[in-house]
């Protein structure tokens, strides 16, 4: 006779308390498969000992009962977990209103859940806490492999997942080398987009410039900075004509650098902002000024978004397929999964499309 099948969870009805769902268990597949639990065991981890007709039936009912085999359990047997990390040390408020992530995670989204693949995320607070989370993982063998984004100038990140070993890609660094001979990178060209954007607002007529940065130790803030200095020098320009300041790219910051710099006794005629939030907000300290857009003062955005396009006037800005960078980092992951050798590849190279925040340079109302 068919043993009876496991009762089905509590529902809530009129006036009942509500009882929590209980995942099924190995117990319960041998319960209704009619089985031991020790021939569950061999059937869903694929070892002999179960007749091929009775490892079929398990994996039916395990399948019919919603079973998932625990982690810790993947863990003890060296399985993988199916799921990738991706850890990001920033200050938490200034992810809401940058949509560079979010077009960046839509894009690994798109390529790992085509694989059945889970994205773990994580916000912490410093790169020490990250490391700690990266050590956590790896123990509790949470993950299979990792995104790493916001390479710094000095980053211990690299040689600990090189002793984890850890399958990693870091997004936004060019080929590391010798000193991480174990990681994919995937990046832009930093450089050559901030020499076309100081090249277009030069070409304008423009001879005072700042950089509205992001921020600082970030290694593509650091080759932002040095791209404008070199391009400067190349123009002719000094470090008073043409200079950086670092924020932490949120638009109250942008806001509030904006406002210092057009305080300064001459301030410039145009201001490159790193990202496309702090652009807007720089316009806005420009309107409540008075100051005209682009006859007194030239913008440009670092990063395109909608926010861009549909100020007014809309923004001169850099655009890049970002959604695409972050399909082009989640598959050179799944490829170092599937066994595939580590490489530094080039995204497209951003360029900047003009509109109605650039312009030649005009008095400056006072």
């Amino acid at each position: 006779m068919t043993p009876p099948p496991p009762p089905p969870p509590p529902t809530q009805g009129d006036g009942a308390r509500t009882t929590p769902a209980r995942r099924p268990t190995i117990k319960d597949i041998a319960r209704r498969a009619g089985v031991s639990e020790s021939a569950v065991s061999f059937a869903l981890n694929g070892r002999p000992g179960v007749s091929a007709g009775t490892r079929d039936r398990v994996h039916r009912v395990a399948e019919e009962l919603g079973w998932q085999p625990n982690s810790a359990a993947r863990a003890l047997s060296g399985e993988r977990s199916g799921s990738v990390g991706l850890v990001l040390a920033r200050p938490a408020h200034t992810l809401g209103v940058e949509s560079f992530f979010l077009q960046l995670v839509s894009g690994v989204q798109e390529v790992l859940a085509a694989r059945k693949v889970a994205l773990l995320f994580q916000v912490v607070e410093d790169i020490d806490a990250e490391c700690a989370v990266y050590r956590r993982w790896w123990a509790e063998n949470r993950v299979d492999g990792l995104l790493v984004v916001d390479p710094r100038t000095d980053d211990p990140r690299p040689e600990l997942l090189g002793e984890l070993g850890l399958p990693t890609v870091v997004i936004g660094a060019p080929a590391l080398g010798a000193d991480a001979p174990h990681v994919s990178t995937v990046w832009a060209d930093d450089s050559a987009a901030m020499a076309s954007v100081l090249a277009h607002l030069h070409g304008l007529g423009h001879r005072r410039i700042v950089h509205v940065a992001g921020l600082p130790g970030l290694a593509h803030t650091e080759r932002r900075i040095r791209s404008l200095r070199t391009e400067a020098e190349r123009l002719g320009l000094t470090d008073t004509d043409v200079r950086s300041v670092t924020t932490d790219y949120s638009d109250a910051e942008g806001a509030e650098a904006t406002r210092r710099i057009l305080d300064e006794p001459e301030p410039p005629t145009a201001i490159v902002f790193d990202n496309d939030v702090m652009a807007v907000a720089g316009a806005s300290v420009a309107a409540e000024r008075g100051i005209q857009v682009p006859r007194q003062l030239s913008l440009v955005a670092w990063d395109d978004s909608a926010l861009c396009r549909l100020t007014h006037p809309s923004l001169t800005a850099l655009v890049r397929d970002t959604s695409g960078f972050g399909r082009l980092a989640a598959q050179e992951l799944l490829d170092r999964l599937d066994g595939g050798p580590v490489r530094s590849l080039q995204a497209e190279l951003p360029h900047l499309e003009p509109r109605e925040s650039t312009g030649p340079p005009g008095e400056r109302r006072s």
